[in-house]
């Protein structure tokens, strides 16, 4: 502390309380996209008559109003501010999530039946009206949670740069963004089991209180968010000591000191460089293989084992996998180390760390192999490749910073969200149409057949995609090379 806050009194410390706000939302973030991971292939499936493509139709949509909605998220954030364009962000996802709830009685209602039993006993024509009207009101829903969850992000960022100095800031941003870990870590143990009581004691069929349960949460985060909040200056938990500290960097405005005297670039230039194209590059390669993991492996334990996700193993076989995935909070460390240790440039570093990321993936490979011999092989095997991923990702977002003037970065990642986006599309998707196909032909591929087959084709696809992203990013921008304007 220094003399004049010495000066001032004891410094308060109200900034971790706010820091406490956003993990909280970026753990209410992540159960909200798991809720239907988790429940439709035991609860919501049976119900509306869903095919593996069906699902992967919802989720590669998803994808793509997620990707798009990032583009403006962080726009909207600044124009209508922290406080109320962050309650505006998380009322639309919760709200959109809750919606999902409305599905089954609106499908119901649009086609004349009076109850669930009638629609799960559907055939023919009819389960396949089921099956379109159901699709196409959870497509709209998942279209309301992607543009309020784009806005996380973007404003918890902003809110961190308004409540701490520089040198806390990654500090400060690895603790809320523990809330996407411990989200997954906590869905696989809550959701199953709140669809299956509630379905016990005949509340729908379960997976709507699932919905309504973990969507509220988001509106018990907007009414702590209203009392706790307000900008450090004018918040009265905040004291003389504690806003000297925070604003210690001498920055005018916290959040975007936007530098008067660098040039801007146009979104039309940010096509012209190699740079742009090699991030979107290995963005298009790779986010589509953790949103792959983070769908469909609920929905491989049990097409494959035959674990519900609402039993004991297929639970802990999830909160397992994402507990392996915490190790990734190491591989931000790694490309310091080889700066330290070399003399490397950042981006010599960080490309060097990231292939190292890109082989562990290839781990997936014989994931479907030794599940012949226990299924916890896949389940290490897939939480090691989302480990990478996830180390990985760190260091691909960091390679804009290395190379684009600050005016430029949020539109590179922009562009860069985009091309995984439509990675993202693209397996989710192909998962679905394949996997469905493989159930009704019961393909065979290298010694599987049936779903097991299609899992093992996708697994393969996702072991090579980190090692062919790195190429391509090595090929497009093989030294370091930032853009000077």
């Amino acid at each position: 502390m220094s003399k004049n806050q010495n000066a001032l009194g004891k410094m308060t410390n109200y900034r971790w309380s706010i820091c406490a706000l956003l993990f909280f939302a970026t753990t209410v973030n992540y159960l909200d996209r798991q809720v239907l991971s988790l429940t439709w292939k035991d609860f919501i499936a049976p119900e509306f008559h869903w095919t593996d493509s069906d699902y992967g139709t919802i989720t590669a949509l998803f994808s793509i109003f997620y990707a798009i909605s990032m583009l403006f998220a962080g726009r909207f954030i600044d124009w209508m501010g922290t406080k109320k364009g962050f309650l505006w962000a998380i009322g639309i996802w919760s709200l959109g999530a809750v919606a999902h709830a409305a599905c089954g009685w609106l499908t119901e209602v649009f086609l004349g039946y009076s109850s669930v039993s009638e629609m799960i006993s559907a055939t023919g024509t009819a389960a396949l009206a089921i099956s379109t009207v159901s699709v196409n009101l959870f497509i709209v829903a998942r279209l309301i949670l992607a543009i309020g969850e784009a806005g996380n992000f973007p404003a918890a960022i902003k809110v961190t740069a308004e409540y701490f100095p520089k040198k806390d800031r990654a500090f400060s941003t690895s603790i809320w963004n523990l809330g996407a870990t411990i989200g997954a870590l906590a869905a696989p143990v809550t959701i199953p089991l709140i669809a299956k009581y509630f379905k016990g004691i005949g509340v729908g069929n379960g997976w709507e209180m699932a919905f309504i349960i973990i969507g509220g949460l988001g509106f018990v985060w907007m009414g702590l968010w209203v009392f706790m909040y307000n900008s450090p200056e004018k918040s009265k938990n905040v004291n003389n000591a504690e806003l000297e500290y925070i604003n210690q960097d001498g920055e005018a405005a916290p959040v975007a000191a936007a530098d008067g005297t660098e040039k801007k670039m146009s979104f039309a230039q940010c096509f012209g460089y190699k740079q742009t194209w090699a991030f979107a590059a290995g963005k298009f390669m790779t986010d589509g293989v953790w949103w792959f993991f983070l769908f469909w492996t609920p929905a491989y334990i049990s097409d494959v084992y035959g674990f519900s996700s609402d039993s004991p193993t297929g639970m802990l076989l999830i909160f397992v996998l994402y507990a392996i995935t915490m190790l990734s909070i190491f591989g931000g460390k790694l490309p310091t180390i080889i700066i330290n240790r070399t003399g490397m440039d950042p981006y010599a570093a960080r490309m060097r760390a990231m292939l190292i990321f890109a082989f562990f993936p290839l781990l997936a490979l014989f994931a479907q192999p030794l599940g012949n011999i226990s299924y916890w092989f896949p389940i290490i095997i897939i939480g090691i490749a989302g480990a990478a991923h996830q180390s990985w990702s760190a260091n691909i977002f960091s390679t804009v910073s290395d190379m684009f003037p600050k005016s430029a970065v949020a539109t590179i990642t922009g562009i860069g969200g985009m091309a995984g986006g439509v990675g993202s599309f693209l397996i989710n998707k192909g998962s679905g149409v394949l996997f469905t196909h493989a159930g009704e032909t019961n393909m065979v591929f290298m010694g599987f057949e049936g779903k097991p087959a299609g899992y093992f084709i996708i697994f393969c696809v996702c072991a090579v995609a980190y090692l062919i992203g790195w190429c391509i990013m090595k090929t497009l921008v093989p030294k370091y090379k930032p853009i000077v304007l």
